[in-house]
């Protein structure tokens, strides 16, 4: 248990984000997050990529309680949430349950609460335990989003986002409905059991791409914007070096918008982690 709260607390990514261990046994775990500006978007409210890293790391912290360290290295084989309100100028914390174990696999929900009592996210998770064998690269990218077009937004939402730009966040190309996000490796990404970068940046970096493709069709104006949901795939290790995430609209119903994005390292273009963002834009 001891060394499950070292992974949470002393890794660079989540110890930036403020997280710390209320609770941890076999059957869950229960991370809280005090409020601070640098998770969140303009107003306070928190980043969607905030809530996706809470629930992961509550379900891996789990995971390691149940299966042992020596089951590892973990990664997050399938994740799905749905995001059900807003958690503004305030904190929150994540409750996970497990709810089947087996040999390598563990599933799981997770709910984060914010400090007024209301749950904002809810999702479910499948755990992985690779059982000692070496983590793979992943296949290769199939998704390539050219151009070099950040379009009027690109600029704005990387300096007005806070936690955008915390991480780095370069909105390299968003035009006709694709977007290509660059993030640069920095300590606070870092994930101290792998040394590589943490599975809740990277899925930050996903779900930010995903809303920047649903963006890039509708162009800026006065619009109501959400991330209702998202499912994503962590595929194999991820490196402790540059990302660059590939989002495209695969289709559009009225104000929702689904965004299919893929996560790789910058220098060898293996997939490493892929999902579908579910935006919805009322124009």
């Amino acid at each position: 248990m001891t060394d499950v709260g070292q992974w949470v607390e002393r890794s660079g990514y989540s110890k930036h984000l403020g997280a710390h261990i209320e609770e941890l046994s076999e059957e869950g775990a229960r991370i809280a997050l005090p409020f601070r500006e640098g998770n969140s978007n303009p107003g306070g409210a928190l980043h969607g990529g905030v809530y996706a890293s809470l629930s992961v790391i509550a379900a891996q912290a789990t995971a390691r309680a149940v299966l042992g360290a020596e089951a590892g290295p973990f990664h997050t084989v399938g994740f799905q949430i749905n995001y059900l309100a807003a958690a503004i100028n305030e904190g929150v914390s994540v409750q996970s349950r497990l709810l089947r174990r087996g040999k390598e696999l563990c599933f799981f929900e997770a709910t984060v609460t914010s400090e007024s009592g209301r749950d904002v996210s809810h999702s479910t998770l499948m755990i992985r335990g690779r059982q000692g064998s070496t983590a793979n690269d992943g296949p290769l990218a199939i998704m390539q989003v050219g151009g070099d077009d950040p379009g009027k937004m690109g600029p704005a939402v990387t300096s007005a986002v806070p936690f955008i730009h915390e991480r780095g966040i370069e909105i390299q190309h968003m035009a006709g409905g694709e977007a290509r996000l660059f993030m640069p490796w920095q300590d606070s990404h870092e994930d101290s059991e792998s040394g590589g970068t943490h599975e809740g940046a990277a899925l930050a970096l996903l779900d930010t791409a995903g809303a920047m493709a649903a963006w890039a069709v509708t162009g800026p104006g006065p619009f109501k914007a959400s991330t209702p949901s998202m499912q994503a795939q962590v595929l194999a290790a991820l490196p402790k070096g540059d990302l660059v995430a590939h989002a495209r609209v695969s289709y559009r119903d009225n104000e929702i918008f689904y965004s299919d994005v893929e996560v790789m390292g910058i220098d060898d273009e293996r997939l490493r982690a892929r999902g579908t963002i579910v935006y919805r834009i009322v124009t």
